[in-house]
C-alpha cells in the first residue's frame, strides 16, 4: 500500500510547486507542461528534509504525483546526495568535519563524519540539520561546542579573521555591511554595472578578453573566450550558472566572497548576464553555506530589476562534490542526479535545459568588476602574461595565521607561506586540494602561476595551499584523502567508480606494510594511469595524484620513487 502523505510534507511541497488544481491553481495541460517543473525536484526534497527531518515514502510519493516524476528517479536523486537521507533518523543531525584540514580528525561520539565543510580557516566546523529549522554551519567546533550542539544547546564560537591579506578583489570585506545594498554603493558598490551599460556588452566581452582573465576554480579557461562563445549561440534562452559547490578539501575562497561580500557577487553575475545575453542567473551554492546563500539571496533582491530581462535566484546542492563539475551541476539543477555528461557539446553551445550556458565560480566573476571600470590592459599588468591578475589562496593546515590570502600570480610559494607563518619543519605542501599534488621543501620558490606550478608537476587548482610539518600523520591523511574520491565518485563511469575502491584498498595495503610494496606501488601506478585516462571527468582524472606523489616524495616510508 503506497504511504501517504502527512500535512507537513504536503505543505513543504505545496509552498514551493504551488496548491494543488482545484485549490487555486490550474491543472497541467499535459506532461510536458509538468516536466517543466521537473528542475524543483531537489529544492522540493530539501525543502521536505528541512520540514521533517528527512525525506519519508509519503512525501515522495507526493512530490512525485506533484511534479509528474516517475518514483524510481525522484528515489534515484535523493539517495544520489548525502545531505539527504531517505530513512527516518533523528530530528537533530550534527555533521562533524574529519577532513584532512580539521585538527585531529577523529568523530566525536553522536556526531556524522562529514567531509570538508569549507570552513578550514576555523581549524574545525560541523554543519547541523535539525527539523523545523534552518540548517546551520558552526566553526570552530571543538569537542565541547559538539557535545552543547547534541545536547540541543545553540551556540555561537568566536571565529578567526577570514581574511589575512586583502587585495583589490578583497578590498570591500570588512568595510561595509553585506546585508546593505547602500553600504555597498559608499565603498564603489555598482560602479562597474553602469560602466558595463554604458560600454554594451560587446566592448565588456573585448575588455574581459583583453584581461586574460583565466578561470580560477581549476580549468583555468579564459573567461573572455568563454562569454564571447555563449553570445554568439543564436539559441534563446542563454543562461549564467554561478558555481558556488565549492567543495575540494581545503577551499572556502567562495564562501568568504559570497558572505562577506555578497553585493560584489551579484554585480558580477549581471555584468556577465549582460555581456552575453543571458536572461536567467542560477546561483548554485553548496548545501553547506547557509550563510553564504542567505546572503546571496538577500542581495539578489535588492539589486532585481538593475538589469532589465534578467532574473536570478540561488540553488543549493545536496551535499555531493561531483556537482562542482560543470555538467553535472546542469544535471542537478534540471532535477537529476548530479552526473557529467558527455563532451561535446559545450556549455556554452548547449548546457543548461539544452541552451547556451556561460558557467564562471565565484572568484572568476568577482575580477570582472575591476575588469570593466580599468580596463582589460591594466588589469593584464598584474601578475605574468599567462597569469594576470591576483589569486585568492586558503591557507590552512600547519600556519600560525590560517585565513584567505589575496596576492599578484608570481608570488612565490616560500612568500606566501611567510604571510601565513609556515611552518619551520616543512614537510610537504598540499597544492590544489584533494584533487591537487603534494610539492616537498625544494619547490619553495616556484612562482604561484599557471605555468609556474606545472614546472614541478602540479597544479593552483581552487587556491589550497595546506602545509604539512614534521608531526603530520601522512599515512592518515593519505587514507583520507583516498576515502574522499571513493565515497564522492558519481558511479557513472567504470575506470573511476572502480578505480577509486582499488586505489584505498591497495593504498591500504600499503601503508600496513601487507605484502611486497613494489608490487603495490606498481598497482596503484596502473590504477592511476586508468583513471586519468579513461574516466569521464575531472573527479576520476585527478583522484590519483595527491597519493601518486607522496608516494614519489617519500613521504609515507621516507623513500622516494
Amino acid at each position: 500500500m503506497d504511504a501517504a502523505p502527512t500535512a507537513a510534507e504536503r505543505a513543504a511541497v505545496d509552498e514551493l510547486v504551488g496548491p494543488p488544481a482545484g485549490e487555486g491553481r490550474v491543472a497541467f495541460a499535459g506532461f510536458h507542461q509538468a516536466a517543466a517543473q521537473r528542475h524543483l525536484l531537489l529544492p522540493t526534497l530539501q525543502a521536505v528534509q528541512r520540514a521533517i527531518g528527512w525525506v519519508s515514502p509519503g512525501a515522495l510519493n507526493y512530490l512525485c504525483e506533484r511534479l509528474i516524476v516517475p518514483p524510481a528517479d525522484a528515489y534515484g536523486v535523493a539517495t544520489f546526495y548525502s545531505l539527504l537521507s531517505t530513512e527516518e533518523r533523528p530530528a537533530l543531525v550534527v555533521h562533524e568535519c574529519t577532513d584532512i584540514a580539521c585538527t585531529a580528525g577523529t568523530l566525536t561520539a553522536g556526531a556524522h563524519a562529514s567531509p570538508c565543510l569549507g570552513q578550514c580557516e576555523q581549524g574545525s566546523a560541523v554543519f547541523v540539520q535539525e527539523a523545523g529549522r534552518p540548517d546551520r554551519a558552526i566553526a570552530p567546533a571543538p569537542p565541547e561546542v559538539i557535545a552543547a550542539l547534541l545536547r540541543g544547546d545553540d551556540v555561537t564560537p568566536e571565529r578567526s579573521p577570514p581574511l589575512r591579506h586583502p587585495g583589490p578583489l578583497t578590498r570591500r570585506i570588512g568595510n561595509y555591511d553585506p546585508s546593505d545594498a547602500d553600504g555597498y554603493r559608499a565603498v564603489g558598490g555598482f560602479a562597474a554595472l553602469e560602466a558595463a551599460k554604458s560600454m554594451g556588452a560587446a566592448q565588456v566581452i573585448a575588455e574581459v578578453k583583453a584581461s586574460n582573465l583565466r578561470g580560477r576554480g581549476g580549468a583555468a579557461f579564459p573567461a573572455g573566450v568563454k562569454w564571447e562563445a555563449a553570445a554568439a549561440e543564436p539559441a534563446r534562452p542563454r543562461y549564467l550558472a554561478v558555481n558556488a559547490d565549492e567543495s575540494e578539501p581545503g577551499t572556502f575562497k567562495d564562501r568568504i566572497l559570497m558572505e562577506e561580500d555578497p553585493f560584489a557577487v551579484v554585480e558580477a553575475a549581471l555584468i556577465a548576464a549582460f555581456a552575453t545575453g543571458a536572461s536567467h542567473i542560477y546561483y548554485y551554492v553548496r548545501g553547506e553555506y547557509p550563510t553564504a546563500a542567505a546572503r546571496l539571496t538577500d542581495a539578489i533582491e535588492q539589486c532585481a530589476g538593475l538589469v532589465d530581462g534578467v532574473t536570478a535566484e540561488v540553488r543549493l546542492g545536496g551535499g555531493a562534490y561531483i556537482c562542482g563539475e560543470e555538467t553535472a551541476l546542469f544535471n542537478s539543477i534540471e532535477g537529476f542526479r548530479g552526473e557529467p555528461r558527455q563532451k561535446p557539446p559545450f556549455p556554452t553551445q548547449a548546457g543548461l535545459f539544452g541552451k547556451p550556458t556561460v558557467v564562471n565560480n565565484v572568484e572568476t566573476l568577482v575580477n570582472v568588476l575591476d575588469i570593466v571600470t580599468g580596463g582589460g590592459a591594466a588589469f593584464a599588468g598584474v601578475g605574468t602574461e599567462q597569469s594576470t591578475g591576483t589569486k585568492l589562496f586558503c591557507l590552512s593546515g600547519a600556519v600560525e595565521r590560517p585565513g584567505l590570502y589575496e596576492v599578484p600570480f608570481g608570488t612565490s610559494l616560500r612568500e606566501l607561506l611567510d604571510l601565513a607563518g609556515g611552518p619551520g619543519d616543512l614537510r610537504a605542501v598540499l597544492l590544489g586540494g584533494a584533487a591537487g599534488v603534494f610539492v616537498g621543501p625544494d619547490a619553495l620558490d616556484a612562482p604561484l602561476t599557471f605555468e609556474g606550478v606545472r614546472v614541478i608537476g602540479a597544479t593552483l587548482g581552487s587556491g589550497v595551499v595546506m602545509p604539512f610539518d614534521d608531526s603530520a600523520d601522512m599515512g592518515r591523511i593519505l587514507r583520507r584523502i583516498a576515502e574522499f574520491f571513493r565515497d564522492e565518485s558519481c558511479g557513472q563511469c567504470v575506470p573511476c567508480r572502480v578505480g577509486t575502491v582499488r586505489q584505498e584498498e591497495v593504498l591500504e595495503r600499503l601503508l600496513a606494510a601487507n605484502g611486497d610494496r613494489a608490487e603495490h606501488t606498481a598497482l596503484l601506478d596502473d590504477i592511476a594511469r586508468v583513471m586519468v585516462d579513461a574516466s569521464i571527468c575531472g573527479l576520476g582524472q585527478t583522484a590519483a595524484g595527491a597519493v601518486q606523489s607522496a608516494l614519489r616524495l617519500g613521504l609515507v616510508d621516507g623513500t622516494p620513487r
